[in-house]
């Protein structure tokens, strides 16, 4: 038996993935939008309220593994559905909060939970809808997250200077729940067909293509294997090192002298040449193999991470924006394919929930750690030193990663 090859539905699958990456990964990262005015109208130190997006990831990790389990067993819509309705609960009570660890529990517990809801489990289903163009449909839901800094960003933005940001945050918070609802209700796992291969010929020599079987193993054993470690660990050095750098671009572009609506547009491009990046790593991964597109991905991120030491100037900073977000974003999709690809369909939720979860990690440190060192050096310098190194440090394990092996094309003969 196997999976439907890609049906009609499976592309509505796909998209109603792309609306719940881009809603929820746009509200959490929407703090980097409110991180500035928050400051300015509450007195909470950048740090402070950079620690509440840490809480995020930290919880989004252990939450992406548990929902993928869950997923596995009952089925994704369930996952989904409770996630839309913790994101926008989230959102309403964080804007409401009266003091920093009051609004560093409620965005970071609530909103974090409900992001690893969507991430990790719609990229597990979109690669069981799909065996041509599997590539391409797992980038087009993770997708959804570069498309994020185009739409939520520049509307929390608006909403911000148009009522401050408690409202503004109550709004993304209502619009969050009243998209996402309907869109869980799309969500369904695809069919299982079964493939009736017709007898050969008596005496016929008859080709036996080069196909490897779909792997079988547990998740308890899929888990022990160097190839679950190279994926997380290359994963978790990915995230750590361009979390910092996405987190405080905003807050970097007003430093420089930019205006605060034009260094949003500085996010904006970033994501967008992210979802380019998805697309176009996603099309030469199923050309040219998953492995090797992830590893020059990695190494134009941390070149990318580091060159932030050099630019100050507004067409500086969206030029890097351009090549900073077409690598980190590219790269996001191609471990869930790695994944697949080498575990299978069956237990994919529940490694790719794991692969997620040493993601969220990495990504729990760049904010923080950006807030951290500005707060004590009045500067983001050892911040983009550190991506750099880190983004070095990926690259290197991610070479490590040994995907499955091809094997010959054989003639057997039926005689």
């Amino acid at each position: 038996m196997t999976r439907a090859n890609g049906s009609a539905y499976g592309w509505v699958v796909v998209a109603a993935g792309a609306l719940m990456t881009c809603v929820s990964m746009g509200a959490m990262f929407s703090l980097a939008v409110f991180l500035q005015p928050m400051t300015v109208d509450t007195g909470w130190s950048r740090t402070g309220i950079s620690t509440a997006m840490t809480i995020d990831f930290l919880v989004m990790g252990f939450a992406a593994f548990a929902w993928g389990a869950i997923s596995d067993r009952f089925g994704p819509r369930i996952v989904v559905l409770t996630g839309s309705l913790l994101l926008g609960l989230g959102l309403v009570l964080a804007s409401r909060a009266t003091t920093l660890i009051e609004f560093q529990l409620t965005f970071g517990i609530l909103i974090g939970a409900a992001a690893g809801a969507f991430y990790a489990p719609m990229m597990a289903l979109a690669s069981g809808w799909f065996e041509k163009n599997r590539s391409l449909a797992v980038a087009l839901v993770s997708a959804g997250t570069g498309v994020a800094p185009l739409t939520v960003a520049p509307f929390a933005r608006w909403l911000i200077t148009t009522y401050d940001w408690r409202p503004a945050m109550l709004v993304v918070g209502v619009v969050a729940t009243i998209l996402l609802v309907p869109a869980s209700l799309l969500v369904r796992r695809p069919p299982v067909v079964l493939q009736a291969n017709p007898p050969p010929a008596p005496g016929v020599a008859t080709p036996v293509a080069a196909v490897v079987a779909e792997p079988r193993m547990s998740a308890a054993e899929a888990l022990r294997t160097p190839q679950f470690a190279a994926l997380a660990l290359a994963h978790f050095a990915c995230c750590a090192a361009h979390s910092g750098p996405i987190f405080h671009m905003v807050t970097y572009a007003i430093g420089c002298g930019i205006p605060a609506m034009a260094a949003v547009t500085v996010y904006s491009l970033a994501g967008f040449s992210g979802l380019g990046g998805r697309l176009l790593l996603g099309v030469l991964a199923d050309r040219l193999g998953a492995k090797p597109v992830l590893v020059a991905g990695l190494m134009v991120q941390a070149l990318g991470a580091g060159a932030y030491l050099f630019v100050r100037e507004l067409g500086e900073l969206y030029a890097l924006s351009v090549v900073f977000g077409i690598a980190y974003g590219g790269v996001m999709p191609l471990y869930a394919i790695l994944a697949r690809d080498y575990f299978g369909a069956h237990i994919m939720g529940t490694v790719f929930g794991a692969i997620s979860a040493m993601a969220s990690l990495g990504m729990a440190f760049g904010p923080w750690a950006g807030g951290w060192v500005f707060d004590t050096y009045a500067s983001y310098s050892w911040l983009y030193i550190g991506s750099f190194a880190v983004g070095l440090a990926a690259v290197a394990v991610a070479l490590t990663f040994k995907p499955v092996p091809r094997t010959a094309t054989l003639t057997v003969s039926t005689s």
